[in-house]
C-alpha cells in the first residue's frame, strides 16, 4: 500500500515525550487525516507494585518489531508509524510503550495501531519481572491469553 513509510522502531532506557513524536511524526505533512496513538504506563497493581523491569536481546527485539510494523505499513495505507518500547526498572506512573500511527483517515491509523499493539503485548521479545512494594522481588510475568487471543485476530484468514 504505502511501501515508501518507514516505521521508526526505538527500544530506550530512557522515558519518551509523547506530544514530541506526534509533532515529529506530523511536522509539515498536510496529508495527514488522523494520528492515534497508544500509550502504555505501568500501573501498581492496587499498591503492591514498586517497579516492573523489562529485558530483552537487544538486535533482536528491534528487528521483530520492525519487522511487524514494516508489516503494519503494508496491511494500512499510513503516512507514518513510531513504536517507542522502554527497557529497564520502570516505576508505576512511568511510560512504558507508544504505538504513532499516522494515516489520512482514521480507520486505517487506529487499524494500524491495534495490531503493532497486539503484538507488542503478546509476542514482542520482552520479560517482564515484578518488583514488589513490601520489597519481595515478584516473579516472572506471563503474556496473558487474553493478549494471545486478541493478536491471533490479525491472522484468522491466512
Amino acid at each position: 500500500m504505502s511501501g515508501a513509510v518507514l516505521p521508526v522502531v526505538r527500544i530506550q532506557r530512557q522515558d519518551f515525550d509523547v506530544a514530541a513524536e506526534i509533532a515529529r511524526l506530523t511536522q509539515g505533512r498536510a496529508d495527514i487525516g488522523a494520528v492515534v496513538t497508544f500509550s502504555g504506563l505501568c500501573r501498581d497493581e492496587q499498591g503492591a507494585l514498586s517497579a516492573l523491569e523489562l529485558e530483552h536481546y537487544p538486535g533482536m527485539a528491534e528487528a521483530e518489531i520492525a519487522r511487524i510494523a514494516a508489516e503494519a505499513v503494508e496491511r494500512w495505507p499510513l503516512q507514518g508509524l513510531t513504536a517507542i518500547h522502554r527497557h529497564g526498572k520502570i516505576a508505576p506512573g512511568e511510560n512504558i510503550v507508544l504505538v504513532v500511527a499516522a494515516s489520512a483517515h482514521r480507520h486505517a491509523a487506529f487499524e494500524a495501531a491495534n495490531f503493532l499493539m497486539d503484538y507488542l503485548k503478546s509476542r514482542a521479545p520482552f520479560w517482564k519481572k515484578e518488583h514488589r512494594a513490601d520489597g519481595s522481588e515478584g516473579g516472572w510475568v506471563e503474556a496473558k491469553e487474553a493478549d494471545a487471543k486478541a493478536a491471533q485476530r490479525w491472522y484468522q484468514s491466512e
